[in-house]
């Protein structure tokens, strides 16, 4: 916030908005909270800049934020160069071996070290993963079923599921005060790379870490219903019937899955945020404000 907005608030507002925020720093001090940062947060200079100096005033205040990253417009990006075209099914991008190389380039790579450097430039102390640092993500190739041909598989190519997240290293740059910023790349025991879905990973970061809380940057409001209004909470139930009616569908499937084995696993509370609000992560964990879906496990 700049000094014209802070002058244009006026002290008694501001002295408020601080005050609301004690109660939520004492509560979430000492507690992890994983981000799984994507979408227009990642793509647009000043909203990218804001996710920065958030996730360092979390820190600062006492909390763990560990940030898991996306990365689909800069792989897309990447893909055009060579000529070729991005494809998914139910959510999830087919990867060939070219493909591959380039997954890994970008994520590992390019995104993973804007994210690094914006937090170290705003006094954070970020470190850059990828699931082959400290055993970190274990993967094989995902088998993803058919639904036209039961008992059939669609080869998604080197798409991989998780088979085990070891959270040492993640813990152990916890207790020394960095910030982790974990790329979606796991490894098989043969060393061969994966290309996993972020949500995929940053719900079962925040499973195995026990987070307080699993916040999910996106490009929408929320979940919404048919009607395209938001919902701001959802229970289990809920989520299963939107899941059979095909309210939640395409890119949202692997997201609110994730959310939801989360929320089933242990983590306190699951938001689905909308990214392109400026310091919508600040909004969330600090004030009491609704800030999108908060996803219940019963």
């Amino acid at each position: 916030m700049s000094k014209e907005e802070i002058k244009k608030l006026g002290p008694q507002l501001m002295a408020e908005l601080l005050a609301e925020a004690l109660p939520y720093i004492r509560k979430f001090h000492g507690k992890t909270i994983v981000v799984k940062y994507g979408g227009n947060a990642m793509t647009e200079e000043s909203l990218k800049h804001g996710f920065a100096r958030d996730v360092v005033l979390l820190k600062l205040v006492g909390m763990n934020p560990v940030v898991v990253h996306g990365g689909g417009p800069q792989i897309d990006n990447a893909l055009r160069k060579i000529g070729k075209q991005g494809t998914f099914i139910q959510g999830m991008r087919i990867t060939d071996e070219e493909t591959m190389e380039v997954v890994e380039w970008v994520l590992g790579g390019e995104v993973q070290q804007d994210i690094v450097m914006l937090i170290n430039h705003y006094g954070g102390q970020a470190v850059g993963l990828t699931g082959k640092d400290g055993g970190l993500i274990r993967a094989k190739k995902m088998e993803m079923p058919d639904p036209k041909n039961p008992g059939q598989f669609i080869d998604l190519g080197y798409v991989g599921e998780i088979t085990s997240i070891n959270p040492a290293i993640v813990k152990a740059l916890q207790d020394d005060a960095f910030i982790p910023v974990i790329s979606p790349i796991g490894f098989s025991d043969e060393g061969q790379a994966y290309n996993i879905n972020a949500d995929l990973v940053a719900g079962k970061i925040a499973e195995i870490l026990k987070a307080e809380k699993l916040i999910m940057m996106t490009n929408t409001p929320g979940v919404l219903d048919q009607e395209n209004h938001l919902l701001t909470d959802l229970s289990a139930k809920q989520i299963d019937d939107m899941f059979a009616d095909g309210t939640i569908h395409g890119g949202m499937l692997p997201k609110i899955s994730s959310a939801l084995d989360a929320a089933k696993s242990g983590v306190n509370t699951v938001h689905i945020i909308d990214g392109r609000i400026e310091h919508s992560l600040l909004l969330e964990v600090l004030t009491n404000q609704v800030f999108g879906t908060m996803i219940r496990s019963h």
